[in-house]
């Protein structure tokens, strides 16, 4: 039974940092690619950030290059994303998502999911 928990969110100030945590249960990270989504009121759910198993090459959205950055620890089966220079509109849920792919780059490209967690921030 392949479960993904979040956990990290809160709410913050404008200007400040967040790291959220993704513990894997029933699949190790070191063999998925995977990814970070965020889900704000009224818009999709998008991609923020994404490892790929192997190689650990990394991707950004545009809107959080450089700001955002994220690691894996395979010995933990943990994934983080470490968030910092928080903006208003990075205010979403985020989701961990694990994909059987080497890489992913949309929603369907992930098959396990975490139930997501709020960031709220303020101006």
């Amino acid at each position: 039974q392949v479960q993904l928990e979040e956990s990290g969110g809160g709410l913050v100030q404008a200007g400040g940092s967040l790291r959220l945590s993704c513990a894997a249960f029933g699949r190790t990270v070191s063999s998925s690619c995977m990814g970070w989504f965020r889900q704000a009121p009224g818009k999709e759910r998008a991609l923020v950030a994404s490892i790929r198993r192997g190689d650990s090459i990394t991707s950004y959205a545009d809107s959080v290059k450089g700001r955002f950055t994220i690691l894996r620890d395979n010995a933990k089966n943990t994934v983080y994303l470490q968030m910092n220079n928080l903006k208003p509109e990075d205010t979403a849920v985020y989701y961990c998502a694990a994909s059987t792919l080497y890489q992913g780059a949309t929603v369907n490209d992930y098959a396990y999911w975490g139930q997501g967690t709020q960031v709220t921030v303020s101006s």
